[in-house]
């Protein structure tokens, strides 16, 4: 396979009265066409400033990011975010309440004609079997079927890389486990290839071939699954992976303890 994306010694940085604050710092992976990548860490590591410099909405202080080959931005240069050939789907999912499902998975298609609008929005919708609702209002629909309706919009254009920021936090722990198995089925089914921010591990680990552990603005370890359990880079990256999947065993303890109590 070939590289897709490839983030090569990437700074992103913050203008404050003191001067620049880095937030990302020599970050540098290559995600393969087809492949599933995601990036895991704690709040205020940089994992979203990432996210948003590929899709064009943050500013590159040093290194590059180049999309097939095509440099999107440098210190020097910037390709607008409309240019790059790259959807995201937003944390909170960003529907616009006044159009409805059709309407809002149309949003992107507005270069093409009705009859091929229809037509995109008909396959998009049935992708994520959501046929029956496209006459629905956002409000009318739950967590997860408004979720659907974002990814639908995020791949109507057909974008050469999807960008997921924080997908399943708006949903309850069982949404959260069942649809991040269904959305790796989907985008695989695809062949789409994208990268999801999270910070939770179970969800990184049920979606992405590649994950990429960060820690203070830094890529600790960029690897498979396998490799971050089994040959941790250091014993920052291995006490991270046992803490989450120790917090991720209690939660679930006390689930399941919570519903034998009702």
């Amino acid at each position: 396979m070939t590289a897709l994306l490839e983030l090569d010694q990437l700074q992103l940085a913050y203008d404050t009265a003191t001067g620049p604050r880095v937030v990302v710092d020599a970050l540098s992976l290559t995600l393969e066409r087809g492949h599933l990548g995601s990036l895991l860490g704690p709040s205020g590591c940089g994992k979203t400033s990432v996210l948003r410099a590929i899709a064009g909405f943050e500013p590159v202080r040093r290194g590059h990011i180049r999309l097939d080959g095509t440099l999107l931005s440098s210190a020097d240069s910037s390709v607008a975010p409309q240019s790059r050939r790259v959807g995201m789907m937003f944390q909170d999912y960003a529907l616009f309440p006044h159009l409805d499902v059709a309407g809002n998975v149309a949003f992107g298609l507005r270069r093409q004609s009705k009859p091929q609008q229809r037509e995109r929005v008909r396959e998009m919708l049935a992708l994520v079997g959501l046929e029956a609702l496209a006459g629905s209002y956002p409000h009318e629909l739950s967590g997860g079927q408004q979720q659907r309706v974002a990814l639908a919009r995020a791949l109507a254009p057909a974008p050469e890389l999807l960008l997921l920021d924080e997908p399943f936090s708006n949903l309850d722990a069982d949404s959260r486990e069942r649809l991040a198995f269904e959305l790796r089925d989907l985008l695989k089914e695809t062949g789409l290839t994208a990268l999801l921010v999270t910070h939770d591990q179970a969800e990184a680990f049920a979606i992405a071939d590649r994950i990429g552990i960060m820690r203070d603005g830094r890529l600790a370890q960029w690897d498979t699954p396998y490799n971050l359990h089994e040959h941790p880079a250091d014993a920052g990256v291995a006490d991270f992976i046992r803490r989450e999947a120790l917090a991720e065993r209690r939660a679930a303890a006390h689930a399941r303890g919570r519903q034998s109590a009702a």
